[in-house]
């Protein structure tokens, strides 16, 4: 199995556009980046921009590679409403478009199923695949992040024989139960996972959400886990491994790899978004 993280926070963007491809099949989950609007009271600057043009291409030649394409949600760093004709020949499935979702996005849900122009396209909720020797699975709609206010996304699981692996779409650490249940019975060699949301921390998350999402990681490292990858919120705090630093130690006594998406892909991390402010007064 071959994974490659195509667009990350890690990687600049707001984002968790990944590739994956096996022996059987190869699908694109979440093709779409994004920037946030505002950071420090700063629009994104223009080496965000430029970064994001850049990703986007990746994501659509991967895309363009893909038999399958999955979006877990509807919020616009994990879907591209702007350029629909991607998807033109693909098998999509979709986060179910009425069940399990908040009004924002169902109204981009059904916006996205209109630009589409398919006859049919198959939902992802609770899902089951095989393809040759490949299984995908998608989990039931769970909580986007520490409770539903932002709706619900659909985790994927990938098994080709040889492999096992997850994306969790926006779980935001998995705090809760029926996030981390789901995961622990699944118990994937590999995961990649949108982290803690630490830059907030004590504002719209709180110290008990991390607490709980630490508390689960290490739950999760007790199976089958040997590397897990943590970004997309996470990464957006400069200090992302510190305020995560027991994640860091726990995975040394379980033999665990943590890194970032941008590691995984052999890359060097660029927390754009996160140094947005330093961008602006060094005046690059």
């Amino acid at each position: 199995m071959k994974i490659v993280p195509l667009a990350f926070d890690s990687m600049g963007v707001r984002s968790m556009a990944t590739f994956v491809k096996t022996k059987d099949v190869s699908i694109t989950i979440d093709p779409g980046v994004a920037l946030g609007p505002r950071r420090y009271g700063l629009p994104p600057h223009p080496l965000e921009i430029q970064q994001m043009d850049l990703l986007w291409e990746t994501v659509k030649r991967y895309v363009e590679k893909s038999e399958i394409v999955a979006v877990t949600h509807y919020h616009y760093d994990h879907h591209n409403p702007k350029e629909p004709e991607i998807l033109k020949t693909k098998r999509i499935l979709l986060k179910h478009p009425e069940m399990n979702i908040n009004f924002s996005q169902k109204r981009r849900a059904r916006h996205f199923l209109s630009l589409l122009e398919r006859d049919s396209v198959g939902t992802s909720d609770g899902a089951r695949l095989v393809e040759g020797n490949t299984i995908i699975e998608f989990s039931n709609a769970v909580p986007h992040g520490t409770d539903s206010k932002l709706g619900y996304v659909t985790m994927v699981f990938v098994d080709d024989g040889s492999k096992t692996f997850v994306h969790t779409s926006d779980v935001e650490g998995a705090s809760l139960e029926e996030q981390i249940n789901w995961l622990l019975k699944k118990d994937a060699e590999v995961v990649i996972m949108d982290g803690p949301m630490t830059y907030m921390l004590g504002y719209r998350y709180s110290h008990e959400s991390l607490n709980g999402s630490i508390e689960n990681l290490e739950r999760l490292m007790q199976g089958n886990l040997k590397v897990l990858v943590i970004d997309h919120h996470l990464a957006r705090d400069l200090k992302w491994r510190d305020n995560v630093s027991e994640v860091f130690d726990k995975a040394r006594d379980y033999g665990v790899k943590v890194l970032s998406a941008a590691e995984l892909a052999g890359l060097r991390e660029n927390l754009l978004e996160a140094r947005r402010r330093e961008l602006y007064e060094m005046d690059i």
